[in-house]
């Protein structure tokens, strides 16, 4: 068995590992590269592989980093099955539909020919196949999967992958949730995978515990409404707005903070919100599973507006007094958070409330690192206009969706003894060399940080540097 690594090696997104059996292959994520620009430029080349001669897909989760070029890769010939959890398919087709009109917007800055289009999305619809965890299906030939909860985001799964022509098998985690989580199921180990590709986002960072990140979360709040401005908060859509609501309501609910208006300004954040409410009493956790049977919707709250309409939207301004923003994108690199932004920053009764990772010359790392002043590129009409920071910046830590240090090498240790090698990747170099050390060090576990483009041969007996 050979594993590829075209993507999510030495960096934190795009994604993309090509499996080969001895008759089949199977890639695993086709996600989008982000960092200043909202996709590098160099998603827009080919794919380093031969599209037409893969026989099937598995998307471990609905992140843009892990889909975002699905549609390219149909529109360049792949005709293969897709295959990805229930929910994750509702949600991918969420972000894949509201992508086409950020990508058409960044191709015509860089005057380029977009990503992909309408079309390229609806017919990557086309070939989804939904497959559930703990169901073993042969996808391509002699090669089957298997699927765990990662506890990242709903529907979040770990991948394993078997040749069926002698038993050797590679494991791929996607992204590592954060348990424990308020609402989502603790990761699933994998005991049966003879290689581990374990991503290392925060490979060389600790959490703060769960009840010090929400006490701190509260104060800062708290302090930020005593200022009187305006409170921003940009976060991912998918599973880092559903945390912040769900906090919001307990904080409101508890009387903890005074109650002021939340504005949930994302129409694709409201959309995954649905799906969450949809598939919450299914995937949740058990303890959630019985919140929503008590409480009913538990993202929800009785001064909480949803503004899906642009003119809904241009509402919010004429708002005064305190009042929370929530909206897209996460790294502040899109979306309708640059629109407030640019209007809020400059102001210094104002807060932006930073609770998620930012790539390295985003929008959203500048601003983190203590800029006074930042960029918002092609946004709300800015054309790339230098906005003044006068407003306090908040970086809250422990709000990501991503294990930490300690919660990865927990997950790597109970892939053992199985594991002959682990490769740490979807991480900052770094982050993944860091991971890798601690896992030789601490588990005695041989760990190699691959380079993008590195082909490996996977065997029974061991794993060795092969040609691409």
């Amino acid at each position: 068995m050979k594993l590829s690594f075209y993507g999510g090696a030495g960096k934190v997104t795009g994604s993309n590992f090509l499996i080969e059996g001895a008759r089949g292959e199977i890639l695993v994520d086709c996600g989008i590269e982000q960092g200043a620009d909202f996709v590098a430029s160099d998603m827009y080349g080919s794919f380093p592989y031969d599209v037409k001669t893969i026989d099937s897909l598995v998307l471990t989760h609905a992140h843009l980093d892990h889909v975002g070029r699905l549609p390219k890769l149909v529109r360049d010939g792949f005709g293969g099955r897709i295959y990805m959890t229930p929910p994750t398919k509702d949600l991918a087709e969420l972000i894949m539909l509201d992508s086409v009109g950020i990508l058409g917007e960044e191709a015509r800055r860089q005057g380029v020919v977009p990503l992909y289009e309408l079309q390229d999305v609806e017919d990557t619809f086309k070939l989804i196949e939904t497959l559930d965890y703990h169901i073993e299906k042969e996808i391509a030939p002699s090669l089957s999967v298997y699927l765990r909860n990662t506890g990242h985001i709903l529907g979040s799964a770990s991948v394993r992958i078997k040749d069926l022509s002698d038993d050797t098998s590679v494991a791929l985690t996607g992204d590592i949730g954060n348990s424990p989580s308020p609402f989502l199921p603790d990761w699933e180990p994998i005991p049966d995978a003879d290689a581990l590709v374990i991503e290392s986002v925060y490979g060389d960072r600790l959490h703060p515990p769960h009840d010090e990140r929400v006490n701190k979360l509260r104060e800062t709040l708290g302090q930020a409404i005593k200022r009187g401005g305006t409170i921003l908060i940009p976060a991912f859509s998918l599973e880092r707005t559903q945390l912040m609501l769900y906090e919001l309501s307990n904080f409101f609910s508890a009387k903890d903070l005074p109650q002021i208006p939340v504005f949930l300004d994302s129409p694709l954040a409201i959309h995954v919100t649905d799906v969450y409410e949809k598939w919450g009493p299914t995937y949740f956790k058990k303890e959630a599973e019985d919140e929503i049977k008590r409480e009913g919707n538990i993202f929800e709250f009785p001064f909480l507006k949803q503004t899906l309409s642009r003119e809904q939207s241009e509402e919010i301004e004429k708002v005064s007094g305190p009042k929370i923003i929530i909206a897209g994108a996460g790294m502040s690199h899109g979306g309708r958070i640059g629109k407030w932004e640019a209007k809020y920053l400059p102001d210094p009764s104002s807060t932006l409330i930073i609770v998620g990772y930012q790539a390295p010359g985003s929008p959203g790392r500048r601003m983190m690192e203590g800029a006074s002043s930042v960029r918002l590129p092609a946004q709300a009409g800015l054309n790339g206009a230098e906005i003044k920071i006068k407003a306090k910046v908040e970086n809250l830590h422990g709000w990501s969706a991503h294990a930490d240090r300690d919660g990865l090498l927990k997950f790597a240790e109970a892939s053992l003894p199985r594991a002959k090698t682990i490769f740490t990747a979807i991480g900052e170099p770094s982050a993944e060399r860091f991971l890798a050390q601690r896992i030789h060090d601490y588990l005695g576990a041989s760990a190699i940080v691959p380079d993008l483009g590195q082909s490996w041969e996977i065997t029974k007996e061991s794993v060795k540097r092969t040609q691409s």
